[in-house]
């Protein structure tokens, strides 16, 4: 059994038992963490894919340690400049070990939409309305006419060319 999580903006293949290193998790050594962003968990050749996560469907780990990662140097030079800089860092992980997962949500019907569905179709029937537009356009033509109107570039006051003497002109 294994499930792909989002932790931290990062997607994780994850199996029970397993040891992690994410980026820095908020919490205490030794305290549990709960990951509620499942995209998709395979139990004995089941596949259930959450759209864009499965509901009811949980991950969750305990804080091991908190650690710094190796140091990544930067090395920056210019040939024949005189210029080098040396800059590097160490980035913040935190350690997991995965406990569990769940999978109590299973998907709806295809038949009967959910109640949550049915609210977020009509809040957006509500919101723009068919035949309605958010911006007018000023010119009531076509959409030619708006198109070229939009493209025309705006006139600008060209300054007279001043006419340069010559060598002849000055005896």
């Amino acid at each position: 059994m294994y499930a792909i999580v989002d932790i931290a903006g990062q997607q994780f293949k994850v199996e029970k038992e397993q040891k992690l290193f994410v980026h820095r998790i908020e919490g205490k050594e030794e305290s549990k963490v709960s990951f509620d962003d499942v995209l998709l968990i395979e139990t004995n050749e089941k596949v259930t894919i959450g759209t864009p996560v499965i509901e009811g469907a949980k991950v969750t780990a305990k804080i091991l340690e908190h650690m710094k990662g190796d140091k990544v140097v930067v090395f920056k030079k210019k040939r024949r400049k005189g210029y080098q800089t040396l800059n590097g860092h160490r980035q913040l992980f935190t350690q997991i070990v995965i406990e569990n997962i769940e999978e109590k949500g299973q998907k709806a019907p295809k038949g009967k939409p959910t109640k949550a569905a049915v609210k977020k179709v009509e809040g957006k029937a509500e919101e723009t309305a068919p035949g309605t537009t958010k911006e007018k356009s000023k010119n009531p033509g076509t959409k030619k006419a708006a198109a070229k109107t939009a493209a025309k570039p705006k006139a600008t006051k060209k300054k007279p060319a001043v006419k340069k003497s010559t060598k002849a002109e000055k005896k």
